[in-house]
């Protein structure tokens, strides 16, 4: 694999990859691709923002033939820029749930990490049970959740107004913030550690952070990790909130057969064992086997609904954030 350069627009055998995703464990699956169809991958790595904006300057002289990224709201961000092109792919279509493609076929979903409640045990004997749940005043002051610039947060509200409607959320997001033990600060992981270091009991999480941390090493998560309950929200309801990490074919992709060959190969049992294997994310594909730190934290009911009506409210969510202070 190689970094990409202005001769790999001219390359058959190649395709080129911008991609948001910055986890070493990729690298697998850029390898096993280019050794099972000898086609090349180029890529360039940055922030989601950064590429697509990058991919409007570039504008049909653009390399990119494939963007990867993180989160609903990123991918709808590259639909609404026109970066993407819709596609009629037998094999995608069929491979990865209906619920996880954009409704023009512009992106797909290829990997999954559940929004969970984690919860100090050791204190805690009734933690939130729905996302509902995280605004009701018991938990005043105890609750350490990101900020609302944070995409993962952004998606979760839009799902939110999809499911209960906008003064269902907008109550919610307000209730939240009044029961925050601090000022949203950090990642994910920094929520865990607001729990080992008792800022808070209850924190949110995308799975993978703390599957991450019964797998290897992660600094004040790991050698803690008994102090930690966790809840799958929403079981008698909607389920639990899945964020979504996918991609789709350039809109002047120069090698749109291979982008879309490289997309095939991410909805492949092979790509999605690896997904979970490497960076401790839950399958798209129905059926793919869990690596034993994500199936280590349990079974669960998904929320499946529709992420293509999800990505239509991220504006409504932004909105709503702004009016309740959500830093």
């Amino acid at each position: 694999m190689t970094m990409l350069t202005p001769a790999a627009l001219l390359a058959e055998d190649e395709v080129n990859i911008y991609s948001s995703r910055h986890y070493d464990t990729d690298e697998r699956l850029y390898s096993d691709f280019e050794e099972a169809t000898g086609i090349t991958v180029n890529r360039i790595e940055g922030k989601a923002d950064e590429l697509i904006a990058r991919m409007l300057a570039e504008g049909r002289n653009s390399p990119a033939d494939v963007l990867l990224t993180v989160d609903t709201s990123r991918l709808q961000r590259a639909k609404d820029a026109g970066v993407l092109q819709s596609i009629d792919n037998p094999v995608l279509e069929a491979r990865v749930p209906g619920y996880l493609q954009d409704v023009d076929n512009q992106w797909f979903g290829f990997s999954q990490r559940a929004r969970i409640i984690f919860y100090d045990k050791t204190e805690m004997t009734d933690p939130p049970r729905t996302y509902l749940d995280l605004a009701d005043p018991k938990y005043k002051g105890l609750v350490c959740i990101r900020s609302s610039s944070n995409t993962y947060n952004q998606t979760l509200l839009s799902a939110i107004i999809e499911t209960h409607g906008r003064e269902v959320a907008r109550d919610w997001a307000q209730g939240v913030v009044a029961n925050m033990a601090r000022s949203p600060q950090g990642g994910d992981t920094d929520q865990l550690r607001g729990i080992v270091s008792r800022e808070c009991e209850i924190a949110v999480s995308n799975t993978y952070y703390f599957a991450r941390a019964l797998r290897t090493e992660v600094s004040g998560v790991s050698d803690k990790i008994d102090m930690f309950g966790w809840v799958f929200p929403s079981q008698n309801a909607e389920g639990a909130h899945m964020n979504l990490s996918g991609g789709g074919v350039a809109v002047h992709a120069p090698h749109k057969e291979n982008a879309i060959k490289f997309l095939e190969y991410l909805s492949s049992d092979q790509a999605q064992k690896y997904f979970s294997a490497g960076n401790d994310e839950y399958p798209a594909v129905p059926g793919v086997g869990l690596s034993p730190s994500v199936a280590a934290l349990g079974f669960f009911k998904p929320d499946d609904v529709d992420l293509s009506a999800v990505a239509k409210n991220l504006p409504e969510a932004q909105k709503i954030f702004n009016e309740v202070g959500w830093e």
